[in-house]
């Protein structure tokens, strides 16, 4: 029988041994990878990167797979918090007293990271229809940087006191296999349209 009880203290101890490891650049770095605005200039070079290599009518319809894939990692999550209703560590007393470094505060609900749902979502659904349209330099440095960019994303949300590691773990899955459906619907939209 699954103990859930010792599910959660083991969660809550990574998520402190995580949140500890912290420094004057370290906190920088995270806080940086946290923000949702500084990567605007990204999204705005992956349209660009799109363009280039996909033409405007295969980006279109990668934009409206990253839209949709979006909205549902939104939903999902926005849902799955006020079912589970479990505190952000930045608002669990506990995880404060035990020391948690917070460099972000913020209200709500904790599980699942909308974060790191939207941030895997958004790689792996633009990832399948830039590989199959570009060549394999291409595809493995643009999954790279993807899979990086995600990662380091999900995991600032430790860092910062938002979220417990189980979170991000759940929203990454949830996002992973959300862009999954999404970039398999956007290549096989792309065919039928024969663009």
């Amino acid at each position: 029988m699954i103990d859930l009880e010792r599910i959660i203290q083991i969660d809550q101890d990574i998520t402190l041994a995580i949140n500890g490891i912290n420094g004057e650049f370290s906190d920088a770095v995270m806080c940086f990878f946290s923000d949702k605005i500084v990567w605007i200039p990204m999204y705005a070079g992956i349209i660009a990167l799109m363009l280039w290599k996909l033409g405007w009518k295969k980006t279109l319809i990668v934009l409206c797979g990253v839209v949709l894939t979006v909205v549902l990692c939104d939903q999902a999550s926005n849902i799955v918090k006020h079912c589970v209703q479990r505190l952000r560590p930045v608002n669990d007393p506990s995880m404060v007293a035990r020391g948690l470094h917070i460099l972000e505060r913020g209200g709500g609900y904790s599980f699942f990271s909308a974060h790191a749902a939207n941030s895997f979502g958004i790689a792996l659904c633009t990832i399948i229809p830039f590989c199959k349209y570009t060549g394999k330099g291409w595809s493995r440095s643009y999954t790279a940087w993807m899979l990086v960019w995600a990662a380091m994303v999900s995991i600032s949300r430790v860092f910062v006191g938002k979220h417990f590691l189980g979170d991000v773990i759940v929203g990454a899955i949830v996002g992973t296999l959300i862009g999954l459906c999404l970039g398999t619907l956007v290549n096989l939209t792309i065919r039928r349209s024969k663009i």
